[in-house]
């Protein structure tokens, strides 16, 4: 039985990529996970504060790693960059500089989402980008398969987003 070229041939790939790439995705895939942790938390109570530390350190440094890479100039990707620091500076302040107090805990799981959001939009541009299978459906990224997963993945964030907005509480668990 043969392997998938998928699973292989992504992850040889990045082992031949340069060392700041391969930093960039290791921090970008540790930044997802942790993000969906503190999603889950956001959702339904928990202590997160280590996860949340782990997520906003790893998707900023996301971001700031993904400058040096090429092409240069200022392009999508990096707008997108731009736009995650931004959002990740106010997921910081929210939650380190007013402890999530008042509107700054609407402020904190807005950005935080957000940011997570962002991330994920880009693994499934890199998806449909470096897997075979999904670049076949979607070789210039704008047929319908990659426009459909951008969508549905919008929309579970905003449905999440506004959960959590509603039920994250600090220092209690979030309603059922």
């Amino acid at each position: 039985m043969t392997r998938p070229a998928v699973a292989g041939g992504a992850i040889r790939s990045l082992w031949k990529a340069p060392a700041i790439l391969q930093i960039h995705v290791i921090l970008s895939l540790v930044g997802i996970l942790s993000g969906l942790v503190v999603l889950y938390r956001l959702l339904f109570g928990g202590d997160s504060g280590a996860w949340t530390a782990l997520f906003l350190i790893t998707t900023i440094l996301t971001s700031l790693s993904g400058f040096p890479l090429p092409p240069f100039g200022f392009d999508p990707p990096r707008a997108v960059g731009v736009l995650s620091l931004v959002l990740l500076l106010g997921a910081v302040v929210a939650y380190y500089a007013f402890h999530l107090e008042g509107v700054w805990r609407l402020i904190y799981v807005g950005c935080a989402v957000a940011a997570l959001y962002l991330n994920v939009f880009v693994l499934v541009a890199q998806g449909f980008l470096k897997v075979p299978f999904l670049h076949g459906l979607a070789p210039t990224g704008s047929e319908p398969p990659f426009v459909a997963t951008q969508a549905v993945v919008l929309v579970i964030f905003i449905v999440l987003g506004a959960l959590a907005a509603v039920r994250f509480h600090p220092g209690t668990e979030a309603r059922a």
